[in-house]
This record gives structure tokens, sequence and C-alpha cells, in this order.
């Protein structure tokens, strides 16, 4: 049976630096002065347990803590540990510092990049240390030699000045591919004139010149002077590729243009397409502020009503750039 223990005698300023601890916004405090004012009173450690539902030794380890240290009682003791075995002595770390300063494909490990974990198990392989240590541990190695380990940032850079939108496109196109009611449309029109003369090559000598006759069209010619052929090829998610196509009078202009876009607007609304995602070159008559201006107030109306297709633009960076990527799809 264990003999009863209590408190020593408490003085007028240790009661109040114990009835003031009651109000203490630590419950570590809180209950210690609990147990002590209770001891103070003549209640026996087993009672006081009974009465703060913990354990008889809490109590008694409360008592004996204030008898040896007073008003430090009332405060927890450090969890540090009392001895500190360092793994890394000052010659491990001169080894640690070397060894970060090689690549891991020179101790046999498939990357160029290091890791705490990485460097932990080639420090216990290479002998620095006598076990494997953790990830901290080689953390608190790199802060002893003033070392903060960050990983570093992987910064995209391009010296290709159009990386921006080219990069906002492939964006775009994925989300497109992701969403079941948006389809990637890419434009194109071809022209052709009745009256234009091709570029002739011949030999001649020294002096001469090779004249072309330019065609005019007669006053009572009422047919176009030009024809333009517009299309795109839209492709939406899985489904599979498909062309819309439309011939027009003269050559590619704003108005003519818009007419197209309007055109293609209807029959994607009626397959139930929500956006339009259009990819078409620097042609004037893409980027004129007629067609811009036409596209904003189309959308304005769109998010305004949420009925139509929404049509965001995407200009390429030349003007070759969608011959070469309609050869890319179609021929691949």
């Amino acid at each position: 049976m264990q003999v009863p223990l209590f408190v020593r005698p408490l003085t007028a300023e240790d009661r109040a630096t114990l009835e003031a601890g009651l109000r203490s916004p630590s419950a570590f405090t809180l209950r210690r002065c609990q147990m002590l004012l209770a001891s103070a009173d003549g209640q026996s450690t087993l009672a006081i347990a009974r009465t703060l539902r913990c354990n008889d030794q809490t109590v008694r380890n409360a008592i004996h803590d204030w008898n040896e240290r007073a008003i430090q009682a009332l405060q927890p003791r450090s969890s540090r540990p009392h001895t500190i075995h360092a793994l890394f002595d000052a010659r491990s770390l001169d080894r640690l510092r070397s060894l970060l300063h090689q690549s891991p494909r020179s101790f046999s490990k498939e990357t160029s990049v290091w890791t705490l974990e990485l460097a932990a198990e080639v420090s216990f392989a290479q002998g620095l240390t006598s076990r494997l240590v953790s990830d901290e541990t080689i953390r608190a190695a790199l802060s002893t030699l003033g070392v903060r380990w960050k990983r570093a940032k992987h910064w995209i850079t391009s010296p290709d000045p159009e990386y921006l939108r080219k990069k906002r496109r492939d964006r775009l196109m994925r989300l497109a591919k992701a969403h079941p009611t948006w389809v990637v449309g890419f434009e194109d029109e071809v022209w052709w004139s009745r009256l234009a003369q091709p570029e002739q090559h011949r030999w001649v000598g020294e002096g001469e010149r090779t004249r072309l006759q330019e065609l005019e069209r007669a006053k009572d010619d009422k047919q176009a002077k030009a024809l333009a052929c517009y299309g795109v090829l839209v492709r939406q998610g899985a489904q599979q590729d498909r062309m819309m196509v439309r011939f027009v009078d003269g050559r590619p202009v704003s108005e003519v243009t818009i007419d197209f876009l309007g055109w293609c607007r209807e029959r994607l609304a009626q397959q139930g397409v929500r956006a339009w995602l259009l990819i078409w070159d620097n042609a004037s008559w893409h980027k004129s502020e007629k067609v811009r201006s036409w596209l904003r107030e189309h959308n304005r109306e769109v998010k305004a009503t949420g009925k139509g297709v929404r049509i965001v633009g995407c200009l390429l960076p030349s003007k070759r750039s969608l011959e070469y990527a309609l050869g890319t799809i179609l021929f691949k």
C-alpha cells in the first residue's frame, strides 16, 4: 500500500497563485491547480483522482513536481530528450556537403535530382551514418551546414516569341476535348480570280522584258470576278471529324467572313454545341476590327441570353501555321 502523499504547506502567496491558475486558459495549468488545492485541503490522491477522472499516479506526479519546482510545476516540462546523439559529426557533415555536390547517378541512382530521402539512403550506403536516418535528420544536418533544402521551381522558357499564344491555344484545345458540348474548329479559306494572271517565267535575252497582258472584265459581264471557298474542320471529343464548306462569290473579306461564321454558328447550335474554339490564321479579314467587334457582340448576347454558341477566336502565329496544322491532322 502506498504511503499517503500531500503537498507541502502552502503559503498565502502559493494559494493565491493556485487559485488564479483555476482561470488559466491552459488545461495543463488548470488541472494541476485543481490537484494541488485539493491535496492542500487534505484530500487523498485516490479521492482527487476519482473526482478529476484521472490516474492516481498522475496526481502523485503533480504533487512531487510541486514539492520540487514550486510554481514552475504549473507549466509543462519540455518534451525534448535530455540527451541528443548527433548522427552527423563534423567529418560526416563535410562528407555530406561534398556528396550532394555530385550527381546521384554517380552512386548508381536513376535520377539526377537529389531528394532528402535519396540523400539519407546514399549517406547510409556510404557510411556517413550508422543507420538509415529520416528526411528531417538530413534537413537538420543541412541546416547545420547553413544550407536550406528547397525544391527548384521549373520555369518553362522558350525562345519562341509566340509561346504564350500557343500555350493559350493548347490549353483551350484541352478544355474543348474534355467538354462534350465544345468543339474545336479549324477555319481557312481559298479563293480564285478569273482575271488574275499567274506568275510566268521564261528565258530572255539581255535587255528584253516579259510583259503580261492585263485582263479586263467586259462591261456586260455579270459574273463575279472571284470565287471563294470557306471551310471549317470540326473536331468534337471522340466523334469523327466533320467538315463545313461554303462557296461564295468574291474574295474573302470581313463581311463575307462574318456571314460564314453566322452560318456555321446556326448549324453548330442545331447539333447541341455550346462553345466553339475557332482556330484560324492571321489573315486581314480574320483580325479586322469589324470581325472582332462582331465576335464581341455575339458573345455578349450569348452570355446575356444563355442561348447560342459562344465563339472563342484563337489566332495562329503565322498565316502558314493553319495549313501545316490541317495537313498534320488530315494526313497523319
